[in-house]
């Protein structure tokens, strides 16, 4: 080759056809603040347009707070069982014994002491579902069931033992229900819990809703209420922030990898499954103690939408309590105003889903986008045929709320990869 020969430039690599990618939304600190806002504004509208002021007020809001926790508490149960890789469908026998044991051991001296035993109850559960998954290998699934079956029969029948006879009986003792017992300590703020009360009773748009919202916060809040807010953090700080944390989920993405870098895999998931028997434990006893007293069927399968709220969460403590938020209050809705409050629901969920359409035909899900717009068209002519929503659909609100978010969800969730599967020491070789 010559000097003056130039070389060919080799050709341009022929450009990807393929399926264009779609950006994903990042959930920065300014882009939730921006969410929040416009869903205020949203709920203030409705409230203005519909009458129904029981909407946003502070008793709706404290209501929802307290709906929330024992799902909040149950979502967190499950979430941390799950990212050491165990599925625990047995949280609702765990909350379960949790109200059965709080119960018992609350009427006879303090509530901190019922909410100990609760606590131990439901620990018991958890370590009863680690010994039968991880050392016996027994399908989660099945292992769930088997442990919601054995705590509602374990707990009928020491119901009939220890609350029918002597002084429980005299004290209003059952077969199906304890004998009652103190309150716990509650907290309001002094001087801005009126302020805030008398600026919503003015039903300003906006203001008054932002009022009656942050009232239900600082108006006679439960001690265990407080509790469980400190536990959302202090989980998110353990299991991201903390070496601890970081080897437990490791044992639910990976245990095989765990266990090469010295891990003990089975201490993990043992710790991680007792802890989700107290936590499930503790939500069982703050029904008890909200109610004073243990009743038979008292959960309500809290325990399983606290599953659908932690599914809801991706995984995590901020998205589990949105999601627990969102199903105690519609819970709380149901409780107070009945068909009042749920009739303007459907508005405000006929807009959610009329959003969540041309969000979805942007992105091109043309068939997710259908549906969400039938349901909205659905929802909008029900919303204008009718004053009040029947008292059955009523009390199916929260179970119809769960339905509705699992399968409209916009999230694309991600369990943790080993989450559900067998685990056996050595197994990598």
């Amino acid at each position: 080759m010559s000097a003056t020969q130039t070389q060919t430039p080799p050709p341009a690599a022929a450009p990807r056809v393929g399926k264009p990618q779609t950006r994903r939304l990042r959930f920065t600190p300014s882009v939730v603040l921006l969410v929040i806002a416009a869903g205020l504004v949203l709920v203030a509208a409705v409230r203005a347009i519909t009458g129904a002021n029981d909407v946003t007020s502070a008793g709706q809001i404290a209501g929802a707070l307290s709906s929330a926790v024992p799902i909040g508490l149950a979502g967190l149960a499950g979430l941390w069982s799950e990212r050491a890789g165990v599925v625990n469908i047995g949280l609702e026998g765990m909350m379960i014994l949790g109200t059965f044991f709080g119960a018992w051991a609350g009427w006879q001296t303090d509530p901190w002491v019922a909410v100990l035993a609760g606590v131990l109850g439901g620990a018991a559960g958890g370590l009863v579902h680690a010994i039968v998954t991880v050392t016996f290998g027994v399908d989660h699934i099945i292992a769930g069931v088997a442990m919601n079956i054995l705590a509602a029969g374990v707990t009928a029948y020491l119901a009939k033992k220890l609350f029918t006879g002597g002084e429980a009986a005299q004290k209003g003792g059952t077969p199906k229900q304890s004998p009652p017992m103190d309150d716990i300590k509650h907290f309001t703020v002094p001087g801005l819990s009126d302020w805030l009360n008398s600026v919503e009773k003015h039903h300003w748009f906006l203001v008054s809703d932002l009022a009656g919202i942050i009232g239900g916060f600082v108006t006679n809040i439960s001690s265990l209420t407080l509790l469980a807010i400190l536990l959302f953090a202090g989980t998110f700080f353990v299991l991201w922030r903390t070496s601890f944390g970081l080897r437990l989920r490791s044992c639910g993405e990976n245990p095989v990898a765990a266990e090469s870098l010295g891990v003990n895999v089975y201490l993990y998931k043992y710790l991680a499954v007792i802890i989700s028997g107290a936590l499930a434990g503790l939500g069982g006893v703050f029904l008890a103690i909200q109610t004073h007293f243990y009743l038979a069927g008292q959960t309500g399968g809290r325990g399983y939408i606290g599953l659908a709220a932690m599914i809801f969460g991706n995984w995590r403590p901020g998205g589990l309590a949105m999601g627990a938020g969102l199903f105690g209050y519609a819970d709380s809705l149901q409780l107070r105003n009945g068909g009042s409050s749920v009739h303007a629901l459907l508005l405000l969920l006929a807009v959610l889903l009329l959003g969540m359409a041309i969000w979805k035909f942007l992105r091109g899900a043309r068939i997710s986008a259908v549906v969400a717009l039938a349901f909205a068209v659905l929802l909008a002519v029900w919303y204008m045929t009718t004053d009040v929503v029947p008292d059955e659909v009523v009390q199916a609100t929260p179970y119809v709320a769960t339905l509705l978010v699992m399968g409209l969800s916009a999230q694309r969730l991600r369990m943790p990869k080993a989450d559900g599967l067998p685990y056996r020491k050595g197994a990598g070789g």
